[in-house]
């Protein structure tokens, strides 16, 4: 954890940044990683009867961090974001409980 979902992005293009992306996310979140997941699922948006281009939005699921950590990692996200031309974007934090978390039937 973290896991990152990258929405309306083009997987080809997400897939040149991922490794610096991650390397910054572990620097500033001093985890393992191995922790880590990019998801790029191929959704279709529609509006009035035509498929469209979807909002370009990153979210985020991981264990609270605190606002100052949250700031760091959204300016680290939207860097590498805007190098493969995504200038807008949108990211939203999910926190997760750990206590509400399982690994292999345990939780954190």
């Amino acid at each position: 954890m973290p896991a990152l979902k990258l929405n309306a992005i083009d997987a080809k293009r997400a897939l040149t940044i991922s490794k610096g992306l991650i390397d910054e996310l572990q620097e500033l979140l001093q985890c393992p990683r191995d922790y880590f997941s990019i998801e790029v699922p191929q959704s279709k948006y529609i509006i009035d009867g035509k498929f469209v281009g979807g909002p370009h939005m990153v979210e985020v699921y991981w264990f609270d961090r605190g606002q100052e950590v949250q700031n760091k990692a959204a300016a680290i996200i939207t860097k590498h974001m805007s190098t493969i031309g995504y200038k807008n974007l949108d990211i939203i934090f999910y926190m997760l409980e750990k206590n509400k978390y399982y690994e292999n039937g345990e939780h954190f």
